[in-house]
């Protein structure tokens, strides 16, 4: 079982969307967190840890996680996948990419 961290900004649209997408998946649990402070679940050491692998949605969401949380990451695979802050949660386009760029890391 892989322990699976989808990460945005706010945890409103994308990181929520990709959990629900792949909270059936076989194989893997998953979580979502937001980097900012004010995110609906805030990003923190504990879910780091938890995870195996830690999705992002754009390449500053790396660079934060890079900068705040470098010794918590040691074993963990940090992959971005450069999916922009324009779709609503559950957007079917959202989902269509998700389920095209996830997969191939898992």
């Amino acid at each position: 079982m892989k322990n699976i961290l989808f990460v945005c900004s706010q945890n409103k649209l994308r990181s929520p969307t990709a959990e629900q997408v792949f909270a059936e998946w076989p194989g893997v649990e998953v979580s979502s967190a937001g980097t900012n402070n004010d995110a609906e679940n805030p990003l923190s050491a504990e879910l780091i840890e938890w995870a195996d692998i830690l999705f992002v949605m754009e390449r500053t969401h790396r660079a934060k996680i890079q900068q705040r949380y470098r010794s918590k990451l040691k074993g963990k695979r940090l992959i971005c996948l450069d999916i922009p802050d324009d779709s609503d949660f559950m957007d079917a386009g959202l989902i269509a990419i998700l389920k095209t760029k996830v997969p191939q890391h898992l």
